[in-house]
């Protein structure tokens, strides 16, 4: 780690890098891909373990009560974000293509990421228990919202659908740990002493998402039947999209007032969406549709949103620690 220092590296930026390299080069497949999806989910698992027995009652109780907060997060993903969606209209089909148009648009109205807004928003010392009910609650929504915006401002000769299974699997993967996680809050005290524990909980539930999202790309070979030209267009495109959610999340949750630490639950839940919950709908919803190429858009968006993500995590933590390091000046005799 001293060794990285000197030279500058975020270990954690070197350790999202070699997941995708990794990927690229041994992707998973078959029943290693059905190992990697178990291992993710108990990564995700144990870590909203960790963070339900870290955060105080009345800290969660706090998280659940800040709703200017999570409408803010729902302003942002159903209803900035569609209309952003909307705007790219313009770009086709000069710049995008009516498939590409059309995952772009799609990707608009997905919710957002739940385990990788909260890690990050942890990563960066934000308001790690308003992360979680926002995140949460982006998808919960979102089982129903999605469907509905589709159905509202997109043609599909899919039927549009809701599974009661993506709410169930919401609470066993998400909201049960967190749940077992404050009951177990006495016995798991000791353990969360050491801030490593959770560090690496933390960032290795980030490179296992990392990993299983281009994992996936290689193994489903979304980069070929595309010109160059067409995916440096989706690049460019999704890479500009994050640039103006960045700044519509930082500049709002500024005008209305949020601390630092609500901000960083703004930003990183309100700019990201979900690929877990994005790929099983367009599944159904683009039945007879070249949904390989619909979900293109997303895929890129969300390897650039980590990566992106990653650094401004990485360097907000790294600021948090060096203020809380920083010793408090002693007071002047008057």
């Amino acid at each position: 780690m001293k060794i990285l220092a000197k030279l500058r590296i975020d270990a954690f930026m070197l350790g999202i890098l070699v997941s995708v390299l990794v990927a690229v080069a041994l992707p998973a497949r078959g029943s290693a891909a059905e190992v990697l999806d178990w291992a993710t989910k108990l990564a995700i698992g144990v870590l909203f373990l960790l963070y339900g027995a870290r955060l105080e009652p009345r800290e969660a109780l706090a998280g659940l009560r800040h709703w200017r907060l999570h409408a803010s997060v729902l302003a942002v993903t159903y209803v900035v974000f569609p209309l952003l969606g909307l705007a790219l209209r313009l770009l086709a089909p000069s710049v995008l293509t009516a498939d590409l148009y059309t995952g772009m648009l799609f990707l608009c109205l997905l919710p957002s990421t739940v385990q990788s807004s909260i890690a990050f928003t942890s990563i960066a010392r934000g308001n790690v228990a308003g992360a979680v009910v926002s995140a949460s609650l982006s998808n919960l929504v979102g089982v129903f919202a999605t469907p509905l915006l589709v159905m509202l401002l997109m043609h599909t000769a899919g039927g549009a659908t809701v599974s009661p299974t993506a709410i169930l699997s919401i609470v066993v993967q998400l909201l049960l740990p967190f749940l077992a996680g404050q009951l177990s809050r006495p016995w798991l005290r000791r353990l969360l002493r050491h801030a490593a524990v959770t560090r690496v909980v933390d960032r290795g539930s980030v490179y296992l998402v990392v990993y299983a999202a281009f994992s996936a790309g290689m193994v489903e070979h979304i980069w070929r039947g595309l010109s160059p030209w067409a995916l440096l267009a989706v690049v460019a495109v999704c890479a500009g999209l994050l640039a103006v959610l960045l700044a519509v999340t930082s500049a709002g949750s500024g005008l209305l007032g949020f601390g630092r630490a609500d901000r960083i639950v703004v930003i990183f839940c309100g700019s990201k969406k979900s690929l877990a919950t994005g790929l099983p709908m367009a599944t159904v919803l683009f039945a007879g549709h070249p949904v390989g190429l619909i979900v293109l858009p997303l895929m890129i968006f969300h390897q650039i949103q980590l990566f992106v993500c990653a650094a401004l995590a990485g360097r907000w933590g790294r600021a948090a620690e060096n203020a809380a390091a920083r010793p408090v000046p002693a007071a002047t005799a008057g």
